[in-house]
């Protein structure tokens, strides 16, 4: 079975350009948690820790209630379709987040205010690529 992986390597996705904040905005808490509070903090909390697959097939587990013993087959099954990669994560196209993933793959928060965001920018090593547009 083919696994599809949403995980990039030395590259920075940039804020979307139609984004409506100008700086890295903690998405707010509803009664139950959104993608986006549960991705913000997990990144928030943990930078360099985890990859982009880590962090969305943790989501997925925990909305989903699997325990721990079921883990490895359910990724096995979430990563033979295809998933949306962080370029669509609300933190890029919505709270001002952009999002740097290392040489191991395994991804940081910046808030397009900061100046690591802007370091990022201008590092001619990295690749960059820009989230999603929210509209079209």
């Amino acid at each position: 079975m083919k696994l599809h992986s949403t995980n990039y390597f030395d590259t920075f996705i940039e804020v979307a350009e139609d984004t409506k904040v100008d700086c890295g905005t903690r998405p707010p808490s509803k009664e139950s948690k959104t993608v986006a509070e549960m991705q913000y903090e997990l990144l928030s909390k943990n930078p360099y820790e985890y990859t982009s697959d880590d962090i969305f097939f943790q989501i997925y587990a925990e909305r989903n209630d699997l325990t721990e013993a079921e883990y490895e087959k359910a990724r096995e099954q979430f990563f033979s379709k295809g998933q949306p990669c962080f370029r669509a994560s609300p933190l890029t196209k919505t709270y001002g987040f952009g999002i740097h993933s290392n040489s191991e793959g395994r991804i940081a928060l910046f808030g397009m205010e900061t100046q690591e965001y802007q370091d990022f920018l201008a590092d001619k090593n990295i690749k960059k690529i820009k989230a999603m547009k929210s509209s079209k």
